[in-house]
């Protein structure tokens, strides 16, 4: 495991953002090879090199392990998420791929994904799971792993003093096997480590596993804006020894380093989110409830954005079509018919297979955001395209089931009312 504390001399706050983001999943990167260059200062800096991928795991907890012992990292993995880091267009995207999935592992059959690292153990957990992720999505390579304990995302967030986060509805279960207890009103809040940890262990709902991956996502959102504050330098030395705790990695200090500098400019609108297309499985296929990867969907999201080979006939037919589209209207302002209104224009210009969902009666936005659940970008453009106004956001937290969810904000209110 690389030394962290020799980073806070180099003064880079941006790089930070991204070592501590990467140790939570959203922006942890590495380069191979990596190429130190001059600045015009003479100070040696390092850049990635080349695109790359690293799997990241947030390992469950080994009950009997002891603190700061290797084995906390012999669990199964609670989180999984495969991490792209292209400095060719300056991109990272981010798949999460939920614990339940059903996945073949080498040598020991197919079984749920979350299973490959305890399969392996503290010293070889990391390295199957890597296998099995590469086996199971084309052949995409992974070029580092890093896993964190669930230790490190509670004391982030209480160092950066709780993150805010709109709690979309009542949040209440009890498990006394696991000592856990989830207790969580509706609103928009800011949230303490524990009460954030809470937020995204919640899986007792319909979504079940995968509302919880879509939470991660928004949650790690919200820890990564709190990340951007100047004020954060002050407590850099404090973050860095909570990495280095919890953290088992096989990146360089140099890697790292390179990281840095890749994550120090990257403007937000470059990182995109995906969840691994799929659906539950039913009882009359397993006994245990899977998540059955859709394949042609998988293809296009790894072909697309993941730079991945795919067979021809993996990839879904490329239509676009209004009329085939699934888009989801959701109203997150005021007065409340504006959802109603947005949708009235995309039908009358043929985008016909729209429907409503419930007023978000917490979440008020400024901006409305058309979020591209399944990938599509192209036709996330062609709806921005129609209404005039929205901000495209690439991400797996809308509707699960759409291809395109739109939240209406308040600037669709002041272009509706001009332009009908």
């Amino acid at each position: 495991m690389p030394s962290l504390q020799k980073i806070i001399s180099k003064g880079i706050t941006g790089g930070i953002t991204t070592i501590i983001l990467g140790a939570v999943g959203t922006g942890i990167a590495i380069i191979s090879p990596w190429f130190p260059i001059k600045n015009s200062q003479s100070q040696s800096i390092y850049q990635l090199g080349r695109p790359v991928n690293i799997l990241v795991m947030g390992i469950d907890l080994v009950p009997d392990a002891k603190p700061g012992s290797q084995q906390v990292f012999a669990g199964r993995s609670d989180t999984m998420l495969l991490v792209r880091l292209d400095p060719e267009d300056n991109t990272i995207n981010i798949l999460s791929i939920p614990r339940d999935t059903r996945v073949k592992i080498p040598e020991k059959g197919y079984n749920k994904v979350n299973s490959a690292n305890a399969f392996g153990g503290a010293s070889s957990g990391a390295i199957l799971a890597a296998q099995t992720v590469n086996q199971n999505l084309y052949n995409i390579p992974i070029d580092r792993y890093a896993r964190i304990t669930p230790n490190v995302f509670v004391e982030l967030v209480d160092l950066v003093g709780g993150i805010e986060v709109n709690v979309e509805k009542r949040m209440y279960y009890v498990d006394r096997t696991q000592n856990l207890t989830i207790d969580l009103q509706p609103g928009l809040q800011i949230l303490n480590g524990d009460q954030a940890q809470q937020y995204v262990r919640f899986r007792n709902d319909e979504l079940g596993d995968i509302g919880r991956a879509q939470r991660q996502q928004i949650a790690l959102k919200a820890l990564q804006k709190r990340l951007q504050s100047p004020t954060i330098i002050f407590r850099i030395p404090q973050l860095l020894r909570v990495i280095d705790r919890n953290l088992d990695t096989n990146l360089s200090t140099e890697e790292i380093l390179a990281a840095a500098s890749f994550g120090k400019s990257l403007p937000k609108d470059k990182i995109s989110t995906h969840l691994l297309p799929g659906r539950f499985s039913t009882q009359r296929e397993h006994r245990t409830s899977f998540w059955i990867i859709n394949d042609n969907k998988t293809a296009a999201i790894m072909a697309e954005f993941f730079d991945v080979e795919v067979p021809e006939d993996k990839l879904p037919r490329n239509d676009i079509s209004p009329s085939r589209l699934r888009i989801a209207i959701q109203n997150a302002a005021d007065p409340p018919d504006l959802a109603e209104k947005v949708r009235n224009k995309l039908q009358s210009d043929k985008w016909k297979n729209t429907y409503l969902l419930p007023e978000s009666k917490t979440l008020l936005l400024r901006e409305t955001q058309i979020i591209v659940q399944q990938g599509n970008l192209e036709a996330g453009k062609m709806v921005q395209e129609t209404l005039g106004f929205g901000r495209i956001e690439v991400s797996s937290t809308g509707e699960l089931s759409s291809d395109l969810t739109i939240r209406v904000g308040v600037d669709a209110g002041n272009y509706l009312e001009n332009k009908l």
